[in-house]
C-alpha cells in the first residue's frame, strides 16, 4: 500500500509534469545527463519533483554500460569548481572563523550530494537510490576511481538513516505476508527453506525483530531473529529442528542465530549495532527472566584462511607450540572434505586453532573475521567455541563446522566496547580462554 507520504509526493511530481516539456523543445526527450542539469537548477517543487522522477526512470532505462558512464560522468562534472574552492580556501586562512568555515564547507561540498539529495524527492526516490548504490559498488569493485562518488552516497546515507529515524518491529506469523516474503528472501545466514521453517522461527519460544525506515514502508532493512532456551545454545541444527514450545517461563537465555542485512544498498551502513541493543531492552522489558542474551554465530572467514595461508606463515601467525605445529601439518595434508570425515581426533587442534585465529589473527589493529569484528565492536565478550556447531556444508565450508557464542553482558558492553575501541582489547570468556 502507497504511504501518504508517497501519495503526496506522486501527486506533486504529476503536476510538475506538464512544466517539463517546455524546458527543452522538440520530439526526442532529453538525455540523462540533460536532467541532471535541469534538476539542480530547479527552485520549484513541483518541477524539480517531477524532474527528480524523471531522471530516476530515465537511469532505470540504462544498461550495465551506460550505468557506469554515469557514474563516471558523477566523477568527473560534479566535482568542486576549482577556483572557487582555492579562494574561499584562501580567505578562510586569511581570516579564520565560523562565516568563512561555512562558506568552506558550501563552496567544498560536490554538487553530486545535492543532485542526489535531489533525486532523493522523487516518489520511491530513497529506494532508487539503493539501487543506484548497489550497482555503483559493483562498478567500484574494478574501479576504485569512483570511491569519491561512492563517499557522496555514504555520507547521506549515513544521515538519513540515521538510527533516530528507524522503527523496530516484531515480526509474527500474523505480519503482512509480503513482509514475511522478503524474510525469507532476506535471510543470508540460515536458509529458510519454506513458508513451514519461518513459522517455526516465529513460535512462542522465537522471535524475530526488524528495522524498519518510513522512506521504505514494508521493506525491512536488516531483522534478527532469537531463540529463546534454558541455556547457551552450542548448535544451529538444534535451534532450527528442536520442537516448539509455548511456554518460555523457564528460559533463562536468548540466542541471537541470525542477523540479516536487507538492502544492498546499505553495504556500510551499520545499524545492527543499534538493533541487537534495542532486542535486548525489547526481551528485558517483555521477559525479565532472561539474564543472559548471546548470539550464536557463523565464523565465516576461517576456513578460507587455514586453506589459503602458507602453513609455516599460519604456524607462526597462531603461535602454536612445537606438537601443536606437526599435528597441523597433518591436518592440511589431509583436510576433511565434509563434515561427517571430521571426527574427534582433529577437535583440540581446531577448537584451539579457532580460539587464536578469533582473538590474534588482525587486520589493522581489528579481528579479520567479520562477525567478530561487528560484535566484539559492539562491546560483547567472545565466550565460547563449539564444536559441531554447524554441520550444513556450509558450515563446513566456512569454518569447518565450528560455531561461537559472543556474549552480551549488560553491565559489561561499554566497558568492552571502549577497551576494544581504544586498545584493540578483546574480552575472553572462560571457556575461551581455557583454549588458549
Amino acid at each position: 500500500m502507497m504511504s501518504r507520504f508517497m501519495q503526496a509526493m506522486t501527486s506533486i511530481a504529476d503536476a510538475g509534469r506538464e512544466m517539463i516539456a517546455p524546458l527543452f523543445g522538440g520530439d526526442s526527450p532529453p538525455d540523462l545527463h540533460t536532467l541532471c542539469r535541469e534538476l539542480l537548477s530547479q527552485k520549484g517543487e513541483a518541477l524539480g519533483t517531477a524532474l527528480a522522477r524523471e531522471v530516476v526512470d530515465a537511469y532505470r532505462t540504462l544498461d550495465g554500460d551506460a550505468r557506469r558512464a554515469f557514474f563516471e560522468t558523477l566523477r568527473d562534472a560534479y566535482e568542486p569548481d576549482p577556483e572557487r574552492l582555492a579562494a574561499a580556501i584562501a580567505t578562510y586562512q586569511a581570516a579564520p572563523g565560523r562565516d568563512n568555515r561555512l562558506a568552506l564547507e558550501r563552496v567544498a561540498t560536490a554538487p553530486r550530494q545535492t543532485l542526489i539529495k535531489a533525486m532523493n524527492m522523487a516518489p520511491g526516490g530513497t529506494a532508487a537510490l539503493l539501487d543506484m548504490r548497489s550497482d555503483l559498488l559493483g562498478f567500484l569493485r574494478d574501479d576504485p576511481s569512483l570511491s569519491v562518488v561512492d563517499a557522496d552516497f555514504r555520507h547521506l546515507f549515513e544521515a538519513w538513516f540515521n538510527r533516530g529515524f528507524l522503527q523496530i518491529e516484531r515480526i509474527s506469523w500474523s505480519t503482512p505476508a509480503a513482509i514475511l516474503e522478503r524474510i525469507i528472501k532476506y535471510e543470508a545466514v540460515h536458509e529458510i527453506r519454506d513458508w513451514a521453517d519461518l513459522r517455526r522461527r516465529l513460535e512462542a519460544d522465537r522471535r524475530c525483530f526488524a528495522f524498519f525506515h518510513p522512506a521504505l514502508p514494508g521493506e525491512p532493512l536488516i531483522f534478527v531473529e532469537v531463540a529463546l532456551t534454558r541455556k547457551l545454545a552450542a548448535s544451529v541444527q538444534d535451534l532450527l529442528h528442536s520442537e516448539p514450545t509455548d511456554d518460555v517461563s523457564a528460559a533463562d537465555t536468548a540466542n541471537f542465530y541470525s542477523i540479516s542485512n536487507c538492502q544492498a544498498g546499505l553495504v556500510g551502513i551499520s545499524f545492527g549495532n543499534f538493533l541487537i541493543k534495542q532486542v535486548v531492552l525489547e526481551l528485558k522489558r517483555e521477559l525479565p527472566r532472561i539474564t543472559t542474551f548471546a548470539t550464536l554465530s557463523p565464523i565465516p572467514s576461517l576456513a578460507g584462511w587455514v586453506r589459503n595461508t602458507p602453513v609455516d606463515d599460519a604456524i607462526a601467525a597462531l603461535g602454536l607450540s612445537e606438537e601443536s605445529a606437526a599435528h597441523y601439518q597433518r591436518f592440511r595434508e589431509a583436510e576433511p572434505r565434509t563434515a561427517e570425515e571430521a571426527d574427534e581426533t582433529v577437535k583440540p587442534l581446531l577448537m584451539g586453532v579457532c580460539a587464536r585465529y578469533l582473538s590474534g589473527i588482525k587486520r589493522d589493529g581489528r579481528p579479520l573475521d567479520p562477525v567478530a569484528r561487528f560484535h566484539l565492536g559492539n562491546g560483547a565478550s567472545l565466550e565460547r567455541i563449539n564444536w559441531q556447531g554447524d554441520c550444513s556444508s556450509k558450515g563446513h565450508k566456512q569454518s569447518f563446522c565450528m560455531m561461537v557464542n559472543y556474549l552480551y553482558d549488560p553491565s559489561a558492553i561499554e566497558k568492552n566496547h571502549e577497551a576494544f575501541t581504544v586498545d584493540g582489547r578483546i574480552a575472553l570468556g572462560k571457556p575461551v580462554r581455557g583454549l588458549l
